[in-house]
């Protein structure tokens, strides 16, 4: 059969592209699978997506959507062209998303204890105590290890050779890994012989160093040999119920209802066929409002009588630990290059996006003023939802918007638009630059590592800026290259 040659549309030259030079030949770590690609008919990549998509669809892979038009259960679109980092972008990567999680995690600790960074004037008392996801009621707790991030999801984007930008850092319940999990998977079951031709790091290893990195913390505080642990799911209608049943099997851990525990002078249990156990660590799902109707949202049936009390005794890890939410909100995020400066002594290895906190008068003015060109969020908002990407935005999207932050103006922050980042992608016209960014996951208990791999979303529409599941994106495998 005569072979038909992938199209490719490159992106315009200000736009990075990760597989092309400019001159259009391919990056070193793109050269082998480049090679490989050429010689591969487009009809064959054609037939491998559709099988990709089969696969998925039989494993029930999916995600829910809530509050659209069309919501419900969705599949998540998968791209079978990887994204591929050299080993040194990705230490890169792995040393400055690293270091953002212990300066943070230093940070929760310390407006906790004695608040010495507010007292020092470098982030507001406003910005930490009014804050409503602040917990005064977990003031002077420590959690094992005094660690309060466990898992955390970075967001990075992207825009040239060297320059990569953190969007966000994901500290409450980050969701994702399983995508990631899956998609390498998938990848290694359609094409086993790139993985003999090139020499690309694993990943199936993060369920159980997740699972080692919380038990490590409990086994230094009591010498326990082997914590009992639970993944705490809001339940089957969760939007990332899949997620949670999928680590739970990968970790080996029981995946429980909050019906199923109980508080007893303030331990926790889990109801079993067996009688109770005792419960040591808890890797929960649930936000922090909904977790204890004893003690935040009374009209919570999701979560556990008493939980926070048996967490304030140090009877019970919870990853991530409670209060965490403060500085997962957007407008805490612009303090953390100063947190890595005053905790660690250190400059930031990697960048935040330059950031407008609308509660400050002349950043409100300059949104305003230039909303067109930017993108703006809620400060508390994740998923994509209830964000505004100016240059994509009709003048009316953009007036009710305007609205919207004249309301609260302390709800918003606003960033410029990032020219990110483009992969070759499969889509129906061929082999085509989508805009991507990358949430690799970040794991801390005695140590702090992260997983040489991570969750590539994709914005499928051509030109779109928005990767988000939720708002039409997919997902790639993420490829690292060991040395040698």
């Amino acid at each position: 059969m005569q072979k038909t040659e992938p199209k490719q549309n490159h992106p315009s030259p200000t736009v990075f592209d990760e597989m092309f030079f400019p001159e259009k030949t391919p990056r070193p770590s793109y050269e082998v699978f480049k090679e490989w690609m050429d010689k591969i008919d487009l009809s064959t990549l054609g037939h491998k997506q559709a099988e990709a998509e089969a696969l998925f669809k039989r494993l029930g892979i999916t995600f829910s959507l809530y509050g659209a038009e069309q919501s419900g259960e969705r599949q998540i679109p998968f791209d079978i062209i990887p994204r591929i980092f050299s080993r040194s972008e990705w230490r890169l990567l792995a040393n400055g998303s690293c270091q953002r999680i212990r300066a943070i995690n230093a940070f929760l600790n310390d407006i906790y204890h004695e608040k010495e960074i507010i007292r020092a004037g470098i982030i507001p008392e406003s910005q930490v105590l009014r804050n409503p996801l602040y917990r005064k009621e977990l003031e002077n707790v420590t959690p094992p290890g005094g660690v309060y991030v466990h898992i955390a999801g970075v967001d990075i984007v992207r825009v040239s050779e060297e320059v990569f930008y953190v969007l966000e850092d994901n500290l409450r319940t980050p969701s994702g890994a399983s995508y990631m999990l899956e998609n390498r998977s998938m990848m290694m079951r359609l094409f086993p012989e790139v993985f003999d031709l090139m020499n690309i790091a694993p990943v199936d290893h993060y369920p159980q160093t997740l699972l080692h990195t919380l038990q490590d913390l409990v086994r230094s505080k009591d010498d326990r040999e082997s914590p009992c642990t639970v993944l705490l799911t809001p339940g089957v209608y969760n939007s990332a119920y899949f997620e949670h049943a999928f680590l739970a099997e990968q970790m080996g851990v029981e995946l429980v209802e909050g019906q199923d525990l109980f508080v007893q002078n303030d331990k926790v249990y889990m109801r079993t066929t067996q009688g109770s156990q005792r419960v040591d660590i808890i890797y929960r799902r649930i936000d922090d409002d909904f977790l204890d109707p004893k003690a935040f949202r009374k009209d919570s049936l999701i979560g556990v009588p008493g939980l926070a009390d048996a967490y304030r005794a140090g009877n019970v890890l919870l990853a991530n630990a409670l209060g965490t939410g403060v500085a997962d909100d957007k407008s805490t995020y612009t303090y953390v290059p100063e947190m890595i400066s005053f905790y660690l002594g250190e400059k930031p290895l990697l960048k935040n996006v330059d950031t407008y906190c609308l509660s400050k008068k002349d950043d409100l003015q300059y949104v305003l003023d230039h909303i067109a060109e930017l993108v703006v969020k809620e400060v508390g908002g994740s998923g994509g939802y209830g964000m505004l990407v100016g240059p994509a935005s009709s003048q009316a999207e953009i007036e009710n918007y305007r609205k919207r932050i004249l309301s609260d103006p302390g709800n918003f922050i606003a960033q410029p638009t990032l020219s990110l980042s483009t992969c070759p992608t499969f889509v129906n016209s061929g082999i085509a630059p989508r805009h991507v960014d990358l949430r690799p996951f970040v794991l801390s208990g005695t140590n702090v590592s992260m997983v040489p791999g991570g969750l590539t979303r994709v914005a499928l529409k051509e030109g779109s800026l928005v990767v988000n599941s939720s708002q039409g994106g997919g997902t790639k495998d993420t490829w690292i290259l060991e040395e040698g």
